[in-house]
């Protein structure tokens, strides 16, 4: 195996490891918005090591902008679903008495 061999399996790897680490956050976590921090940003970290390690293997530029592409939409896509996730439990009031500040 060469150099980008190794870079790009360590990559992937710790990327994994954060996508397991974002998804027992979304088991074990109590409420809706300790879960949605733990699926947007953990795996957002994911997934960005992920593309790293890809991107180290690519062949061509068209590649790598492609994923590159996809990981600014998986990113802007889990930004406003957590955003519209997170208003409409703070509209139902699902859990607001475990929120820093929150009226009794």
């Amino acid at each position: 195996m060469t150099l980008l061999d190794w870079i790009s399996a360590a990559l992937l790897t710790v990327g994994a490891v954060f996508f397991l680490a974002g998804t027992v956050g979304l088991l074990r976590f109590p409420d809706v918005y300790t879960r949605l921090h733990a699926l947007t940003k953990i795996d957002n970290l994911g997934l960005g090591f992920t593309v790293l390690g890809l991107l180290v293997r690519v062949e061509s530029a068209a590649e790598a902008l492609k994923l590159v592409m996809i990981w600014g939409l998986a990113l802007a896509a889990g930004a406003t679903l957590a955003y519209l996730i997170a208003s409409g439990a703070l509209e139902r009031k699902l859990a607001t008495d475990r929120l820093p500040g929150a009226e009794p």
